[in-house]
């Protein structure tokens, strides 16, 4: 069994460009319900399936699976619309992977960074270009960035 546990954060600025290389992704979800959530995802030319429960406050249950891409690239048809598109950077700061999203399409102008802790309590320093925390907050979610899309609000 796999926990997640991960803060999410605003990115402010563009100082954080400068500092990694970016990978696409695109993802679509075949099942948002509350409970939990199955996505399908592609990352340059690798598939993955993902399962994941309920989140209670920054945690949750989560099962990720490696499949053939081209499997991935059919489910991605017959998931919820609209796909989700991003790029990814990478970014290392005090010792932890930050991970900057920047969607597109009808998401397109929001920016996102994760990190993921052991704990739900653990320390970290956050980098100037981090703004307002939004682990809470469900509309920030990538399955209901697809019910309700950025460029909506």
């Amino acid at each position: 069994m796999g926990k997640e546990i991960e803060r999410k954060f605003l990115v402010k600025g563009n100082d954080w460009r400068k500092l990694a290389h970016s990978t696409h992704y695109r993802q679509g979800y075949l099942s948002t319900v509350k409970q939990r959530t199955v996505r399908v995802r592609t990352i340059d030319d690798k598939g993955f399936l993902t399962v994941k429960g309920i989140t209670i406050g920054a945690s949750r249950l989560e099962f990720e699976y490696d499949i053939p891409v081209t499997e991935a690239n059919e489910m991605l048809k017959i998931c919820e619309h609209p796909i989700i598109e991003k790029s990814r950077y990478k970014i290392e700061h005090g010792g932890f992977t930050w991970e900057v999203d920047e969607f597109f399409g009808v998401n397109k102008g929001l920016i996102t960074a994760e990190i993921e802790l052991q704990s739900v309590d653990q320390k970290f320093d956050k980098p100037d270009w981090i703004g307002q925390e939004v682990t809470g907050d469900t509309k920030y979610f990538n399955s209901n960035l697809i019910k309700n899309p950025f460029t909506k609000w």
